[in-house]
């Protein structure tokens, strides 16, 4: 069901505005966003005229952006990744960890988005990778799901690594399945300090290599020294990875997906309203507890599209990847070893239907099913507008 706000209402409203007092400062890659977002679904992008095959309703559908910065885009790339990656969901606990950086880090990330993300995934899946190997904590290969989000419930910048992992993995010896403790999988305290010396050994590479930028109250970090001081309390920091208890089954595990891996900055859901005076949104104060930490803000509307367009990811940049035995390059036979290592069937290999799945909604008359049964290009309408279907009994004219 529409919600009676969305975020390309709010867009559309503001957009042009926020592109003139912002020219010359917004990337190309923003500029497409805010273009798709506003587009998404309205005559600019063509679409198709349906027809109930049942009762005769017609109605306009007009065409998705597809970007995925879009709100309204992600339901039904959701649905197609999860298809994928249902087959690979072995019967073991899954557990849902949380790779942080610290705010003194993440405001250079802000600076350096592609190649700072970049290091946030290797740090945290070799982090991940490398303790679970250890004799000393669990002696075995895992495989790791990741996805990036770089805001927090307010949509300030906030970069942090999701991941799931099942509750084990191969043997070095590709042998036999070592299981994790039910609740437990590897220590978070380990896993933090690793993390941090991993990233800030990299991080300083980096700086050295003349590879990070800094601009604005960042500029003095282009010197050596400067940068090692603003590092030096993050050095002694605790970096907290946080792990969550595992999941009750593999259907917990792809509804957690299913909200996580193609969530945006913000959804429409939580908006409550928008004039001229600003952007009202449900968020989260993690600091409160209890019914205390639902809360509400306003933000004026050019601040809340500039905290949007923060988490628009640098072109072509992968938000979720893969490691270990589920790295994409060997998926298939890691998971078929592993199947067999737990003495599990594989799944049955999924039956080719006759016809393509109907992916039109239904009748909003009759539930009847809805055929196309004319298309129209890019700022076209169709040849005659849809007409209600005539009264039961009535006579033709």
């Amino acid at each position: 069901m529409r919600t009676s706000l969305e975020v390309a209402d709010i867009f559309r409203a503001e957009g042009a505005g926020y592109r003139a007092v912002q020219a010359g400062h917004l990337s190309l890659t923003q500029l497409k966003v805010m273009s798709a977002i506003e587009n998404c679904r309205t005559a600019a992008l063509g679409g198709h005229l349906d027809a109930c095959e049942d009762c005769g309703h017609q109605r306009i559908a007009y065409n998705s952006c597809r970007n995925r910065h879009c709100p309204k885009c992600q339901g039904t790339a959701a649905r197609i990744w999860l298809a994928a990656r249902e087959a690979d969901l072995l019967p073991v606990g899954y557990f849902h960890v949380v790779f942080t950086l610290p705010t003194e880090v993440a405001d250079i990330a802000g600076q350096n988005k592609a190649i700072l993300y970049d290091l946030l995934f290797r740090a945290a899946s070799e982090t991940m990778m490398t303790t679970a190997a250890d004799p000393k904590h669990l002696g075995a290969r895992i495989g790791i799901t990741a996805v990036l989000h770089t805001w927090g419930s307010a949509m300030t910048h906030h970069p942090h690594i999701h991941m799931i992992v099942p509750g084990g993995g191969i043997s070095r010896d590709g042998r036999r399945w070592i299981s994790s403790r039910p609740a437990f999988l590897l220590p978070v305290r380990v896993l933090g300090a690793l993390f941090r010396r991993l990233f800030l050994t990299r991080l300083i590479e980096l700086h050295e290599a003349g590879r990070l930028a800094f601009f604005g109250t960042q500029a003095g970090l282009a010197d050596r020294r400067c940068f090692l001081r603003h590092l030096a309390p993050v050095r002694r920091k605790r970096w907290v990875v946080y792990a969550k208890p595992p999941f009750t089954g593999p259907e917990a595990v792809l509804a957690y997906l299913s909200r996580y891996t193609h969530r945006v900055a913000i959804s429409s859901q939580r908006l409550i309203a928008s004039d001229e005076t600003g952007v009202t949104f449900r968020y989260k104060d993690y600091r409160r507890d209890g019914a205390e930490r639902q809360r509400v803000m306003t933000l004026a509307p050019h601040e809340f599209i500039r905290r949007f367009l923060l988490h628009v990811l640098p072109h072509g940049f992968h938000r979720i990847r893969h490691y270990g035995l589920l790295a994409s390059s060997a998926r298939k036979a890691n998971i078929a070893r592993a199947r067999e290592l737990l003495a599990v069937a594989p799944p049955p290999e999924p039956v080719a239907s006759p016809e393509p799945l109907d992916r039109l909604p239904p009748c909003p008359c009759c539930g009847g099913r809805m055929t196309i049964i004319e298309t129209f290009g890019r700022r076209q309408q169709p040849r005659a507008p849809p007409h209600a279907p005539a009264p039961t009994g009535s006579s033709p004219s």
